[in-house]
């Protein structure tokens, strides 16, 4: 290796290898930010299709067929043997199985965002914190002020989520009517108030604790942190783990998506060798490949010189790529266009029987629909104007106070996170109810917080699109 770099530096002599100045800085920033772009196209037109989800499980749950909707999730699947037997509802798979992919990548998001994104530093931290903080802390005490000394107080948790895919898609639709900073904004308030719901989760919802499992589930993620320590990058060694944790913690009576962010918190997140030495490797390796002539005809193979070039120019790629950005790269369309609308079809239907018709004035839906609706804008622009106020952050550029009141209803825009907090805390009836609260507070705050951005959007953007409009 150590020879190969010495011979890379020969590099910047041969035609068009040379960089232009800064590119290799450019290429690190193009690689911090590349996994964000990605993620925020993703979880944007995921919004789209989780929005035709939820809409095809309330139809189905109210036609003729509604009950083959009830009875699909119902089916039992069996999983495993003798002791490690796994057997549960189809809907229980998705909520404490496929959900607990979820929330690993969850886990990675907080990670990356930590370690390099808007949450690596105090002062880039501070506003989304502050707004997030705001907007669990306010939406708790209106349910907490409805549902007071009754056992449906449970719930408080249900309108503290937001839902980063719906909120991040109506963004999207606006385009450049709103700055870019407030996209960046929203998406690292939506991570901090992931991880106050992974933590109220946690805390608040998990049944009767089984020690003895938890001790199994603790000793496999030490194990996991000492693979990372010892410089194990192989995801199919986490992947291994990380089933391991999973399985202790659904045994545990700790909720077993919890084991997802866990898993996260494990996975490597340096690269083995930095910017430079792999682009100095590179060269050296795309030198070698030259050497032996380059073949236009594809019919001819490749010299074996060529072939031991392109071997190191991949394992030096592999070296150069964090586990921790490949793997959130690979997981995020499963998650987007799978897993959560999957979620969303079999958590959303909801049958309007006359009980829950007849209960949408309930406390219940009260709490959690004027919780979404008016709690998030309130906590979210109150608590981000007493942090800029006080000195602790500053609004991104381009954005404006009235771009706050705009996010915090798109906070409001519960749905997925508060569904499966609505499955932990209520069942029958009850559950129902809830899932009406949601829905219905989700939906409005969502067309409330696209009208008041539109009209308070960037008016340049504007004006410069309407020419294009015509």
């Amino acid at each position: 290796m150590s020879g190969a770099g010495k011979g890379g530096g020969q590099g910047p002599g041969m035609p068009g290898m040379p960089p232009p100045p800064g590119k290799t800085r450019h290429t690190l920033v193009r690689r911090l930010v590349l996994p964000f772009q990605e993620f925020f196209q993703a979880e944007s037109a995921s919004g789209i299709i989780l929005l035709i989800c939820a809409a095809v499980a309330l139809v189905w749950a109210n036609s003729p067929w509604a009950d083959s909707y009830f009875h699909l999730w119902e089916t039992h699947v069996t999983v495993g043997g003798g002791p490690l037997v796994l057997d549960y509802s189809l809907h229980h798979w998705i909520n404490d199985g496929l959900m607990a992919v979820f929330f690993f990548m969850v886990g990675l998001e907080i990670k990356r965002e930590v370690m390099v994104g808007e949450l690596a530093s105090p002062k880039q931290a501070a506003l989304p914190i502050a707004a997030a903080i705001g907007g669990m802390l306010v939406p708790a005490l209106i349910f907490v002020a409805f549902n007071a000394g009754t056992p449906e107080l449970r719930g408080w948790g249900v309108p503290m989520a937001t839902d980063i895919a719906f909120a991040l898609g109506v963004l999207a639709i606006l385009g450049d009517r709103v700055p870019s900073g407030l996209k960046i904004f929203l998406a690292a308030l939506a991570i901090v108030d992931d991880l106050g719901a992974v933590l109220v989760i946690a805390l608040f919802y998990s049944a009767g604790i089984d020690w003895a499992m938890l001790m199994y589930g603790g000793i496999t993620f030490i194990v996991l942190m000492g693979a990372n320590r010892g410089g194990i990058r192989r995801p199919a060694v986490y992947a291994l783990l990380g089933l391991a944790l999973w399985f202790f913690f659904l045994k545990s009576g700790v909720h077993a998506t919890i084991a997802g962010v866990l898993l996260a918190v494990t996975i490597p997140a340096r690269t083995r060798i930095n910017v430079p030495e792999f682009v100095a490797s590179a060269r050296a390796y795309l030198a070698q490949f030259e050497e032996d002539g380059l073949r236009p005809d594809p019919a001819h193979p490749l010299t074996l010189k060529q072939e031991s070039a392109l071997e190191r120019l991949e394992e030096a790629a592999e070296e150069v790529q964090s586990p921790l950005l490949s793997i959130e790269h690979a997981i995020v369309p499963w998650v987007a266009y799978g897993i959560m609308p999957l979620f969303a079809l079999a958590n959303a239907g909801v049958a309007l029987e006359p009980e829950v018709v007849q209960g949408v004035t309930s406390p219940v839906v009260l709490g959690i629909a004027l919780g979404l609706l008016v709690g998030k804008p309130i906590g979210v622009g109150l608590f981000a104007w007493l942090a800029v106020r006080l000195g602790f952050a500053g609004l991104p550029a381009g954005v404006r106070n009235a771009h706050l009141v705009g996010v915090g209803f798109l906070a409001g825009i519960g749905f997925t996170m508060s569904l499966f907090i609505a499955n932990l805390a209520f069942g029958g009836t009850t559950l129902e109810l809830s899932k009406v609260g949601v829905l219905a507070a989700s939906t409005v705050a969502g067309i409330v917080g696209f009208i008041v951005l539109r009209l308070r959007g960037n008016p340049g953007a504007v004006t410069r699109a309407a020419p294009e409009g015509r």
